[in-house]
C-alpha cells in the first residue's frame, strides 16, 4: 500500500465560539455548521473563504442535520431544544423543548430522525411534520451519540453510563445493552460500510472495534490518542477513516485493518490547536473536514500518494 498523503486545502474561520457540528448542505459542494454562538453557517468547498450565516438560535449549537426536501435544518441546542429551521421560510421556523440537558446528536433514517439528549432519552421523530412520535428511555444519563447500519436495521447508541445500546431500526426494541464498553462516556460510534464491524470511541481515549456476526464481541482496543475521542468519520468510499480528539489530533486508520495510517497534528501539518469536536467526510471531492475549539474548520485533502 502506498503512503497516506494529508493536505491542508483551507481553514475556514468566522465562528465566535468552538464548532460542534457539521453535516451536508443544499449544493453538492456544501455543508452547515453550527457552534457554541447559536450561529449556523453554510459554507461553499469551491468558495471556503465565504460562509454564509444561514441562522441564528439563543444557545449553542451541539446537532444538525439538514433536509433537502423542505430545505430545512434541524439544530440541537445545549439546553435541549430542537430548532426546525426553515431556510427559505424563516417565520415558519419552529422552536420544540424536548430534551433536557442538550441535543448530542441528530440522525436520518428514512422519514424519521432520531435524536439523542441528556436524561438518556432517544427520540423518534416525523422530519416532515417536525413531530415527535415516541421516545424510549435508554439510560439515566446522556445519550452522547448515534449510529445506523442498513444492512443490520440496526440503530447503536452510545452513552455517559459507558454503555452502547442496539436497538431494531424500525421497532426500537433494545437487541443488547453491552455495559462498560468504555471507562467513561462513549461519545462516538460508527459502523463499518459492510456492518460486519462497530467502531466506538470515548472519554477514555479508546477506539475500539466490535465485532457483531453472533452478537457485539471486542475484536481490538487500543489507546488511540491522549484523550477524549470525540468523532469519527469514515472515507466515503470506505477505505479510511479519521478519528479526532481533544488531544487536538486527528487520525487517519486504514478501515479494513483498523491500522493507524497519519496523524495530523499542529505543528507538522497545521492542523488545529484546540480540541477537535467533530469530523465530517464530505462526498465532494472526499475532502475531510474537521472542527475544533479553536473556532476554525480545516479542509484536508487525503489521498495515497
Amino acid at each position: 500500500m502506498s503512503e497516506l498523503t494529508a493536505r491542508k486545502i483551507a481553514q475556514l474561520t468566522g465562528h465566535n465560539a468552538s464548532i460542534f457540528a457539521m453535516g451536508r448542505g443544499p449544493q453538492a459542494d456544501s455543508f452547515f455548521s453550527g457552534a457554541g454562538d447559536g450561529w449556523i453557517v453554510r459554507w461553499s468547498l469551491d468558495d471556503p473563504e465565504m460562509g454564509r450565516l444561514a441562522a441564528r438560535v439563543d444557545t449553542q449549537v451541539f446537532s444538525l442535520l439538514y433536509l433537502p426536501e423542505w430545505n430545512r435544518v434541524v439544530a440541537g441546542n445545549m439546553n435541549g431544544g430542537l430548532h426546525w429551521i426553515q431556510l427559505d421560510e424563516p417565520e415558519k421556523t419552529r422552536n420544540i423543548a424536548h430534551h433536557k440537558k442538550g441535543v448530542f446528536d441528530i440522525l436520518r433514517i428514512g422519514p424519521y430522525l432520531y435524536t439523542a439528549g441528556g436524561k438518556g432519552l432517544l427520540t423518534r421523530w416525523d422530519a416532515a411534520e417536525a413531530r415527535s412520535l415516541e421516545s424510549i428511555q435508554l439510560s439515566n444519563q446522556s445519550l452522547r451519540c448515534l449510529a445506523y447500519c442498513p444492512r443490520r436495521n440496526e440503530l447503536a447508541a452510545g452513552a455517559s453510563d459507558q454503555a452502547i445500546y442496539f436497538l431494531d431500526a424500525s421497532s426500537l426494541e433494545l437487541r443488547q445493552r453491552l455495559p462498560n464498553a468504555h471507562d467513561n462516556s462513549v461519545f462516538t460510534l460508527h459502523y463499518t460500510p459492510d456492518g460486519a464491524h462497530l467502531l466506538s470511541g470515548g472519554r477514555d481515549a479508546m477506539l475500539k472495534v466490535w465485532t457483531l456476526a453472533g452478537g457485539p464481541a471486542l475484536r481490538s482496543a487500543q489507546p488511540a490518542h491522549w484523550y477524549t475521542i470525540n468523532s469519527i468519520a469514515f472515507h466515503p468510499e470506505g477505505r479510511w477513516f479519521a478519528t479526532g480528539s481533544r488531544d487536538r489530533a486527528i487520525k487517519l486508520w486504514d478501515a479494513h485493518s483498523f491500522k493507524l495510517l497519519k496523524v495530523l497534528d499542529a505543528s507538522r501539518d497545521g492542523g488545529h490547536i484546540n480540541s477537535v469536536n467533530r469530523l465530517y467526510w464530505h462526498p465532494y471531492n472526499n475532502y475531510l473536514i474537521s472542527a475544533s475549539d479553536d473556532r476554525s474548520m480545516i479542509v484536508w485533502e487525503v489521498k495515497e500518494g
